[in-house]
C-alpha cells in the first residue's frame, strides 16, 4: 500500500512526518515556505488522514520507504514531529540508507519509561475511549498537547485530526483482522546523520526528558530548547519553525533559532 500524501516543490527533498495526534494537515502553515527551496513529501501514515489501516502486519518506517521507492527518492531529510519523531528514528534505524539528516520536534520514543504525567495522561485516555467518550478523548489530547500560543482555529483543527484518528483506528481494531503494527527498536548510539533535537519548555516533562536524552546519545545531535513552546511547535509556532527548518534545511550551522 502506497501512503496518501501531497509531493510539491523542487529541490532536495524533504519527508515531514505528522505526529499521532494529527495528519499530514499539520504541516500546511510550513509547505509554502518549504517548497519555494524543498521537494516537499507530506504523507498520511495508516490510520491517519486519507490513509487506511487495513488489518495486516505493517511497520511505518517501512510503508516511509516504499513511499519513498514510489517517489523515486533516494534519500531525504526527515522531520518528524511527536509519534512522527519516533517514526523518523524508526526509519533511519531500519534503512539507514534512506535518511540524510533528522530534525525531530519534540520526538516519542520507547526507550525510556512514562513519567507519572505521562502516564496519568495514557491512564484517561483509555478510560475515555474505553467508555466510548471518543469526543472526551480528543478534548483532552488538544488540552494536553497544544501550548499557550495556539488560538482557537489550531484547536479546531487538531480536534478533527485527532477526531478521525480515533474513528479510523478504533474501527480497525473491533475488526475480526485488527492490523499488526510493527515499531522498530531503535538505539539511538547508532544512528549516524546529523540531528537535530527541538523540545519545548512548555511540553510534558516526560517529552522534555527523551529530547535531552536523544540529544545526550545520538552521536551527531544538538538540542534546541523552544522557549514557552507546546508539544506542537509546527502548529502552535508555525512562523518559529519555519524560519528553523529553512535554516537547518539548507545547512546554516549558524542560525538555529527563530
Amino acid at each position: 500500500m502506497i501512503l496518501a500524501h501531497d509531493d510539491v516543490g523542487t529541490g532536495p527533498p524533504v519527508l515531514l512526518v505528522h505526529a499521532g495526534v494529527a495528519d499530514r494537515r499539520m504541516w500546511e502553515p510550513l509547505v509554502p515556505a518549504l517548497s519555494h527551496a524543498f521537494r516537499v513529501i507530506r504523507p498520511d501514515l495508516r490510520g491517519y488522514g486519507d490513509t487506511p489501516l487495513p488489518g495486516d502486519e505493517y511497520a511505518d518506517a517501512d510503508d516511509l520507504a516504499a513511499l519513498l521507492n514510489h517517489l523515486d527518492v533516494p534519500d531525504v531529510a526527515v522531520v518528524g514531529s511527536s509519534f512522527g519523531g519516533q517514526v523518523a528514528l524508526e526509519l533511519a534505524t531500519a534503512h539507514p540508507a534512506r535518511v540524510r539528516r533528522l530534525v525531530l520536534l519534540d520526538p516519542a520514543y520507547d526507550g525510556l519509561a512514562p513519567t507519572p504525567a505521562a502516564q496519568a495522561f495514557d491512564d484517561a485516555e483509555t478510560r475515555l475511549l474505553e467508555a466510548g467518550d471518543i469526543e472526551g478523548a480528543v478534548r483532552l489530547n488538544v488540552a494536553t498537547w497544544l501550548g499557550p500560543d495556539a488560538d482557537l482555529s489550531v484547536r479546531e483543527a487538531l480536534a478533527a485530526m485527532q477526531r478521525h484518528a480515533f474513528e479510523v483506528q478504533l474501527a480497525a481494531d473491533a475488526r475480526e483482522d485488527p492490523p499488526a503494527p510493527h515499531h522498530v527498536e531503535v538505539d539511538p548510539a547508532a544512528i549516524a546523520v546529523p540531528t537535530l533535537v527541538v523540545s519545548g519548555t512548555r511540553d510534558m516533562d516526560h517529552f522534555q526528558h527523551v529530547a535531552a536524552h536523544l540529544a545526550e546519545t545520538i552521536p551527531r545531535a544538538e538540542h534546541l530548547v523552544l522557549d514557552d513552546a507546546g508539544h506542537l511547535p509546527a502548529l502552535e509556532r508555525p512562523d518559529a519553525v519555519r524560519a528553523l527548518l529553512l535554516d537547518v534545511l539548507r545547512g546554516d550551522p549558524a542560525v538555529h533559532a527563530p
